[in-house]
């Protein structure tokens, strides 16, 4: 919360907001949210999740059910002592609908930098588009 200015409203993190969601979105006390990007190209569905400072061999479990990705994963605090931090520790948690046809299945992972890549296999499907007439009763 920004410090609040005498005879002013306290104003809302906003910038807390972008980071964790609305405060009502929040059911689980917490559980943060994991930055991620996304993009399908040539035939491969690509996600790329921000999680510095982890153990991926560790600290990430990845799941694929019923064509929905879930990424988990979990950050524990350093034991020093701090005058500020702004890092998040905790658990973080990020679930996306996969592409239709996707082989979650063969999915592969690299962990680098601090940025978690996951790859994909979406086999091209054709989709034929067909007009239905629309009969007047």
């Amino acid at each position: 919360m920004i410090e609040r200015l005498p005879g002013w409203p306290a104003f809302p993190d906003l910038f807390g907001w972008m980071e964790t969601g609305l405060p009502v979105t929040h059911a689980i006390p917490g559980l943060h949210n994991i930055r991620i990007e996304e993009h399908l190209a040539d035939g491969v569905y690509v996600l790329k999740a921000e999680l510095p400072g982890i153990d991926p061999a560790k600290d990430v479990e990845i799941t694929v059910t019923e064509g929905v990705l879930t990424l988990r994963s979990e950050r524990g605090e350093e034991t020093t002592e701090k005058h500020r931090t702004e890092f998040r520790y905790g658990s973080f948690a990020r679930s996306v609908r996969l592409p239709a046809g996707a082989k979650g299945d063969e999915a592969t992972t690299e962990y680098r930098n601090g940025v978690l890549t996951i790859k994909i296999p979406v086999p091209e499907t054709k989709t034929g588009t067909r007009t239905i007439p629309v009969r007047h009763g």
